[in-house]
């Protein structure tokens, strides 16, 4: 059963309810969910749903029909997301999980653990108790194995995953891990089970092997019951009668599983194919359908490893997957961030004083906010502005640690106001972020197409749509600053004949109806935004630059910058041209290129430019 709160619920009244579900032997949850304050109760009780709404302090009281109760969606309607450190399992950026299949020494996991850092992984896992099919095979290093996967957490930041198998390994794994795992052949260990549950630390429950989801949620269900709602379904594969991989990867599973649970989920390829080159397809796959997060196996030697050898990768391997999943997974509304460590390690460093906060435009559930929590994940608390002009002056006067400003879209092209801002204030580019872009008609309940005589968005998004509004020329078109808030205003307005384009996100947000989703001209609809703050000292690794220049008024002055990077061989990946603020005819040039401008190789490429470009100024390397 779940009790929806009132919003004014004081504490007398909140604790009079728990000690009543109390004196009913009930396990009671309290959580916050899509905004409410609920609380989750396990139990018989003699009590009608009917009496529960008629207590002061409990707005509505609704029946949880699904067996695994605080596994499902119904007791919690939001997305869980597990964090580990400074990685949150569950949230809009891919979690990368990798290394070998067991700990064989100190060298061997120090070493996997640096390269598959390198190439993206934010967690490193090994086992170092290892049930296997043979009494003879390698059974792990046992606590020495611990000590090792500690070791590389001490000294590569990466927090570290192993599987535990027995009651008795508590101890241990408290001791010296971030995240245990529950493989496949103790899924329903029970008594393990409600030991990981009591335990306080993160779970891997991989699926068993020839295990339904509906027992499988009953096992998650087991530990959830025992207070540790940090659990991570891990999908490995089934057993089944084909027999040319190890075992069949349902990906179907996918899908199935965020209907009917809120936990995040997490693939293993290897485990679940047994064929090196069977992996990166299905790792591919696995990000296609929605994984949350992947367990690759990674050994920088396979052909002398002592456990799963024919299905772990090589570092190089591993590197193109990441590479790979880095292009695929804004198509489903997620990113890959190969900063992703290196960016959490520095907000959490920030003093007290400092706000903490990214500025966007819009209100929340703009594309803007959603690039946000793709680039910053939890930490970064977002902040709505009205305009481009409000998010770089919050930046510039330290309101706000950080700015999120789109500068070009695939279809309706740059958004030049906020390139004439960055001419303007005195701020860097710190970061971006590339984001998929997919419209949707929001309106009100119980309203059809036909009904609607006006649909608000920003001009770019009436220019990505356009072929679709082409198809109802009747219907009045007017712009606002942004998505979500022509979705804010349809929803205060009341204005049932009025319609909005925006994001799903924001139709969730505002609790609006979507009439249709997908509604822009070309599936390649991306927007690329830019991450903007003050100027921040010290080194750091870059691999692209963009400047800000202007030229002399002669023929040639242009193509003479140009021939610099052309002699250097370093790839242009965008050139723009917008007037000199107070200059008319006079024009400025934003170049973006592959290249960090600050490393010393490119010493002599910098004073050429100096000589060939007129005010050249570095607007960011990152």
């Amino acid at each position: 059963m779940i009790l929806v709160l009132e919003n004014k619920i004081t504490i007398k009244q909140k604790n009079k309810i728990k000690n009543i579900l109390s004196d009913e032997g009930c396990i009671t949850r309290e959580i916050m969910d899509a905004g409410r304050n609920v609380i989750g109760t396990i139990g018989k009780t003699k009590i009608s749903l009917d009496e529960f709404k008629q207590m002061d302090g409990i707005f509505d009281a609704i029946q949880i029909k699904s067996s695994y109760k605080l596994a499902s969606r119904e007791f919690k309607s939001e997305d869980t997301k597990v964090t580990i450190g400074n990685v949150v399992v569950g949230g809009d950026r891919i979690v990368i999980v990798a290394g070998p299949c067991a700990v064989e020494s100190h060298d061997q996991a120090m070493t996997i653990a640096k390269e598959v850092k390198k190439y993206g992984a934010v967690l490193f896992r090994g086992g170092a108790y290892k049930p296997r099919s043979s009494p003879y095979s390698f059974q792990g290093l046992e606590e020495e194995g611990l000590k090792i996967l500690a070791d590389v957490r001490e000294k590569t930041g990466l927090k570290v995953v192993t599987e535990m198998t027995s009651v008795s390994q508590a101890d241990l794994m408290k001791k010296y891990v971030d995240v245990v795992q529950i493989g496949a052949r103790n899924m329903q260990n029970f008594e393990l089970l409600k030991c990981v549950g009591r335990m306080g630390l993160p779970v891997v429950l991989k699926r068993g092997l020839a295990s339904t989801i509906l027992e499988w949620l009953m096992s998650a269900e087991y530990i959830m019951a025992e207070g540790n709602n940090n659990v991570i379904l891990c999908e490995r594969g089934i057993r089944t009668f084909e027999p040319y991989t190890r075992n069949t990867l349902d990906l179907s599973a996918i899908p199935v599983l965020k209907k009917l649970t809120h936990l995040p989920i997490m693939i293993d390829p290897s485990h679940a194919t047994g064929i090196r080159e069977k992996v990166s397809p299905m790792a591919r796959a696995a990000v296609a359908a929605g994984a949350d997060a992947l367990m690759i196996e990674v050994h920088n030697n396979p052909e002398q490893a002592l456990s799963d050898g024919p299905q772990s990768l090589y570092p190089e391997q591993f590197g193109q997957l990441t590479r790979d999943i880095y292009v695929i997974a804004p198509v489903v509304g997620k990113h890959l961030d190969f900063d992703y460590l290196k960016k959490s390690e520095m907000i959490n460093n920030m003093e007290a004083k400092d706000s903490k906060t990214a500025a966007f435009i819009g209100e929340y559930g703009a594309y803007s906010h959603k690039a946000s929590l793709g680039y910053f994940g939890e930490e970064i608390t977002p902040v709505p502005m009205k305009t481009f002009k409000d998010i770089f002056s919050a930046v510039q006067t330290g309101t706000c640690q950080y700015g999120v400003i789109p500068l070009e879209n695939s279809l309706s092209g740059s958004i030049h106001e906020n390139y004439d801002l960055l001419q303007e204030y005195d701020l860097k580019i710190i970061g971006e972020i590339t984001i998929r872009v997919k419209h949707a008609l929001i309106a009100h309940e119980n309203i059809s197409k036909n009904e609607i005589k006006k649909i608000l968005a920003p001009p770019p998004a009436f220019s990505q749509c356009k072929n679709y509004l082409d198809q109802y020329p009747g219907i009045e078109l007017i712009p606002v600053k942004a998505t979500s808030s022509a979705v804010k205003h349809v929803k205060d307005s009341g204005d049932k004949h009025s319609a909005a384009i925006g994001s799903t996100m924001a139709a969730k947000i505002f609790n609006m109806n979507i009439l249709e989703e997908s509604i822009e001209d070309n599936p390649r609809n991306y927007t690329r935004f830019a991450i903007i703050a003050k100027e921040i000292k010290g080194h750091k690794k870059a691999n692209k630059t963009s400047i800000i220049f202007s030229t002399g008024n002669k023929p040639g002055a242009l193509f003479e910058v140009m021939k610099v990077f052309s002699e250097y061989q370093i790839n242009l990946v965008k050139l723009e041209s917008r007037p000199m603020l107070g200059k008319p005819w006079e024009y400025m040039f934003y170049l973006d290129f592959e290249a960090d401008i600050e490393h010393p190789d490119l010493a002599p490429v910098v004073e050429r430019l100096q000589k060939k470009a007129e005010n050249l100024r570095i607007l960011g390397r990152y």
